[in-house]
């Protein structure tokens, strides 16, 4: 047997990171703390590691992932309801039944609202 060596394989898997986190650095708390630190990581999406590292490099975490505001929500939920409005209107027209004079007043006001939404979208887009 001859001693040549043989080549050799490559490994596989995830590749080495650039930048390895190898030091372990433990922290002292009681269980409410822990509870309460646990809680926070969750809420801004993060692991407990990278939530007390950011917070002691940088003195605050960012979320990653943005609430939506307020007033899109107020839209998003006005859409809906309009949406639904429209689409019985629409079933009952597709089956040729004819409104009545309450139903073309509910279609009259449904239009005004889509009017004053879309104006309220634009004014809150400027």
């Amino acid at each position: 047997m001859d001693n040549e060596e043989k080549p050799t394989k490559h490994a596989g898997g995830r590749p080495k990171k650039f930048v390895r986190r190898d030091q372990q650095l433990a922290v002292m708390c009681n269980r409410v703390e822990r509870m309460i630190i646990e809680t926070k990581a969750e809420k801004a999406t993060v692991s407990v590691s990278e939530f007390l590292r950011n917070l002691a490099l940088g003195g605050q975490v960012d979320r990653k992932v943005k609430a939506l505001p307020k007033e899109i929500l107020l839209f998003t939920a006005t859409l809906n309801h309009l949406a639904a409005n429209m689409n019985q209107v629409a079933k009952k027209r597709n089956r040729e039944e004819e409104l009545n004079a309450i139903e073309r007043a509910e279609l009259t006001v449904l239009s005004t609202q889509i009017k004053q939404f879309a104006t309220d979208i634009k004014t809150y887009l400027k």
